[in-house]
């Protein structure tokens, strides 16, 4: 098992699986396509890879809160999968129908989905996001919201919208999109950039907020790695979680996303993560 952090009483691994790519979502659209991660990822091969994940010793997954995933859930259930589930909502679905879909699931948390939240907070629309962070508080679970920019999330922490944790995206997708709605809803854009630079500034608004952070997009939707040879892409994934743990606060998490169909890419993240801890750790009792 990696090691864990206190999740509200859960001890969750401090990596979470996400599955972007699960739902097709390509940030490296020219090296592999969302069509080619949809025709690879059938309910059965997303089963099998949630318990690649157990496998790995990682106990938490973060799902999108459609009807497929939903239905694999149970599937993955009733075949002996004992993961964690967290949710993110769906915004193509009414939030209150989507929220009792989900609570079917017992989930340990549920967040509100970034890119719909951060298009709200654009049109200046902060009483609704927090009416629907609300929602999920009323469901009686753990709240979270995610955020593509640094100073929703400090707003949040600040004005006290009420969550208990927050997904931060370390590269503000929202640069080029501002005014615009979520792929969710309008069909993914394609050929979206990330900016190196933006993770400093994620990173320092991680450590200044209180609750729990699970920050993703660690490698930034692959395009870190995507164009280097084979020989030093593994050397590139320890430098880019050694940043992360180095830089968020020692209860937060990092959450990745793997295409399984050419390679164990979970086991491989796994693998490094629990190496990149371990020397952390290490250094940390030398300090002692």
């Amino acid at each position: 098992m990696l090691p864990t952090a206190d999740f509200y009483g859960t001890p969750v691994t401090r990596l979470i699986y996400g599955d972007n790519p699960i739902n097709g979502h390509s940030y490296v659209e020219e090296k592999v396509s969302g069509e080619e991660m949809l025709d690879y990822y059938t309910a059965d091969r997303v089963i099998e890879t949630l318990f690649q994940c157990e496998e790995a010793g990682v106990n938490t997954y973060m799902a999108l809160a459609n009807t497929f995933i939903m239905r694999v859930l149970r599937q993955y259930r009733r075949d002996g999968g004992k993961m964690n589930i967290m949710f993110q909502t769906f915004p193509a679905m009414d939030l209150d129908a989507n929220l009792t879909h989900m609570m079917a699931c017992e989930p340990i948390a549920i967040y509100h989905q970034g890119g719909t939240l951060d298009y709200m907070m654009e049109c200046g629309q902060a009483d609704l996001v927090r009416s629907r962070i609300q929602k999920i508080k009323d469901r009686g679970v753990i709240t979270g919201m995610g955020t593509h920019d640094p100073e929703t999330l400090l707003r949040a922490e600040e004005e006290g919208w009420g969550c208990d944790f927050y997904m931060a995206c370390l590269y503000n997708a929202r640069k080029g999109q501002r005014g615009q709605q979520s792929g969710f809803i309008t069909g993914k854009e394609k050929g979206i950039t990330l900016y190196p630079d933006d993770r400093w500034i994620m990173f320092d608004a991680i450590r200044k907020v209180k609750k729990p952070v699970i920050a993703f997009k660690i490698l930034a939707g692959g395009q870190r790695i995507m164009n280097l040879p084979e020989d030093r892409k593994e050397a590139e994934i320890e430098l880019a979680f050694t940043e992360a743990f180095e830089n968020i606060k020692p209860g937060d998490y990092t959450l990745i996303g793997t295409f399984q169909k050419n390679s164990n890419e979970i086991g491989q993240d796994a693998a490094i993560v629990g190496r990149v801890l371990g020397k952390l750790a290490s250094r940390q009792d030398q300090v002692q």
